[in-house]
C-alpha cells in the first residue's frame, strides 16, 4: 500500500508579503532576545528545579500531609500539620535507620514535634534512636509495656541522652500538635501483657477528613476499642498489624467505615502479608487499598474537604 501523505494547501505568495514577513520575524527576534536579557528565560524555558519545589509547597499550603513512608517490612507515618509542625509514628526496622535520617531530610525535616513508639518490637521503633540522636525533638510518646531487647534498650538511651522523658502513650491522651488539627489516642484502652494489643493507636482530625493509624493493634485492642465508645470513624485507616489475620475484623472494619486503607509492608516477608483473607474482607467494604511494598512512598493529604493522594509508583 502506497504512503498516504498530507500536504498543506497554500496560494503563492507576492514579494510584498515576503518583506512583510521578514520583518515580523526579524522584530520577534528582537523581541526574545530582549525578553532573554532582562531575566525573563526561567519562564520563556519553563520552571527550574526551585521553582517546581515553590509551586509544591504552595500546593501544601493548608493542607495536613500523612506520608506512609517504605521502610519494608515495618510501619512509619510522618504528618506534617497545615501549620507545620510535625509528627513521626514509628520508624521501620534497625536496617532502616539511615533510611529513615535520609527521608526525613528529604521532606525538608529538622524537628519533630511529637514522636511515637507505638510498641517495643523492633519493625515499629528499630529506626527511632537513630531519628532522635539526629532531629530536634519535642516529645516522646509510647505505651507503657517493656522489652528485653537490645533495640528496646537503644531507644531508651536515645530518649535519656537528650534528655526527654516518655510519655505514657494510652487512650484518651490528647497531643498538643496543632490548634487547627485534633490528635487523639484511642488505644490502648486496656492493659495487656501482648507487646501488639499494648499499640499506640491515634485517630486524627482536620475540618471533615479523618484519619486512624493503629500500629499493631489485634482484635483484643480492636475489641475494647469498640466497647470504649469512642469515636473511631476515619476515612483513612492503616491496615492493622501489616494485613495479619489477627487484625481488622470485620466488626473494627464497620465501624471505622474508611474510604482508603494503607498497608505498610515489606516486598519480601515471610509472614505472607498481607493476607488475602484481609484484602478480601477490605474489598468487599469497598475500601481502595493502597501497599507500600507496590507503590512506594504513599502520600494521603487533606485540606479538610478533599483528599489529594500521591504515590512514589
Amino acid at each position: 500500500m502506497a504512503k498516504r501523505t498530507t500536504k498543506s494547501k497554500s496560494k503563492g505568495k507576492s514579494k510584498s508579503s515576503t518583506s512583510k514577513n521578514s520583518i515580523i520575524v526579524v522584530l520577534l527576534a528582537v523581541f526574545i532576545g530582549f525578553y532573554l536579557l532582562e531575566g525573563g528565560w526561567q519562564d520563556w524555558l519553563g520552571p527550574t528545579d526551585s521553582s517546581s519545589v515553590t509551586t509544591q509547597a504552595g500546593e501544601n499550603e493548608g493542607r495536613l500531609r500523612v506520608i506512609f513512608l517504605d521502610v519494608g517490612q515495618g510501619a512509619s507515618q510522618l504528618l506534617i500539620s497545615p501549620t507545620g509542625k510535625t509528627m513521626l509514628i514509628d520508624a521501620g526496622n534497625n536496617d532502616r535507620e539511615q533510611q529513615m535520617v535520609d527521608s526525613l531530610h528529604a521532606y525538608g525535616i529538622d524537628r519533630l514535634d511529637i514522636v511515637i513508639g507505638t510498641h517495643p518490637d523492633a519493625d515499629h521503633i528499630g529506626g527511632l534512636d537513630r531519628v532522635i540522636d539526629n532531629f530536634e525533638v519535642g516529645a516522646v510518646y509510647m505505651p507503657k509495656i517493656q522489652s528485653n531487647t537490645k533495640t528496646y534498650e537503644s531507644l531508651l538511651r536515645s530518649i535519656k541522652n537528650k534528655g526527654l522523658k516518655v510519655k505514657t502513650a494510652q487512650a484518651g491522651v490528647r497531643l498538643d500538635w496543632d490548634e487547627e488539627v485534633s490528635s487523639e489516642m484511642v488505644a490502648p484502652v486496656t492493659i495487656s501483657d501482648d507487646t501488639n494489643n499494648m499499640s499506640a493507636v491515634v485517630r486524627i482530625t482536620y475540618g471533615n477528613s479523618s484519619y486512624l493509624l493503629t500500629g499493631d493493634a489485634e482484635r483484643e485492642s480492636e475489641q475494647a476499642m469498640l466497647s470504649s465508645g469512642r469515636e473511631l470513624q476515619a476515612d483513612v485507616m492503616l491496615v492493622g498489624h501489616h494485613g495479619s489475620k489477627s487484625s481488622t475484623t470485620l466488626a473494627f472494619l464497620k465501624r471505622v467505615k474508611p474510604k482508603y486503607a494503607v498497608i505498610q509492608v515489606g516486598a519480601d516477608n515471610s509472614y505472607g502479608h498481607p493476607k488475602q483473607a484481609i484484602l478480601d474482607r477490605l474489598a468487599k467494604q469497598k475500601v481502595e487499598v493502597y501497599r507500600n511494598d507496590l507503590q512506594g512512598n504513599i502520600e494521603i493529604a487533606s485540606d479538610g474537604m478533599k483528599y489529594y493522594i500521591t504515590a512514589e509508583r
